[in-house]
């Protein structure tokens, strides 16, 4: 520590840089970290995990970069060699494409519809053997309930009908009065 302090003081000078204030960034306050004003801690450069990662991420981001340009131009050189091919057998790929794509469709909604009829049996099988042991409401009880609640809907609907047939002819004879 005492060797700090007797060695004689170095004085490094920056040129000043003015930038905006506002702007798409915000407002400038005090300089960027790693800009111009930003003071390294003991002033000796980047440290060297710094230096290793530029190191590492330089060659592999350079080899990625070669490699989209050359997938670009290869993708360019295979479209202009098969875009007249396409144009020319175009009368058949269109039907035939859409054709594989209907079928895949139905494939798959076949699937779907056999997936749900499997799923309704195994319940209705599931249903019926707990209402066999007597757990939870049995069938009959579950059908008669079903046919009241389909009694109550049916009387709550034949009530609205009934309601707005009467409000409406209740308007008309409104608009009968107030024309005479």
């Amino acid at each position: 520590m005492a060797d700090r302090t007797t060695q004689p003081h170095q004085v490094q000078v920056h040129t000043q840089h003015h930038y905006p204030t506002g702007g798409a960034f915000g407002r400038y306050e005090g300089g960027l970290k790693g800009g111009p004003h930003h003071q390294q801690g003991s002033g000796s450069g980047p440290s060297a995990s710094k230096v290793l990662a530029v190191m590492t991420a330089l060659p592999i981001g350079g080899t990625l970069l070669a490699l989209a340009g050359i997938t670009l131009a290869g993708t360019m050189i295979g479209l202009a060699i098969t875009t007249p091919i396409f144009v020319i057998c175009s009368p058949v790929l269109v039907p035939a494409a859409l054709l594989i794509g209907f079928a895949v469709s139905a494939f798959l909604a076949s699937g779907m519809a056999g997936l749900t009829g499997l799923t309704s049996l195994s319940w209705f099988a599931r249903y019926l053997q707990q209402a066999g042991q007597g757990v939870g409401v049995g069938v009959p009880d579950s059908f008669e309930q079903a046919k009241r609640r389909m009694q109550d809907a049916a009387g709550y609907m034949g009530q609205k009908t009934k309601e707005v047939g009467q409000e409406i002819q209740r308007k008309s004879q409104d608009v009968k009065a107030s024309d005479k």
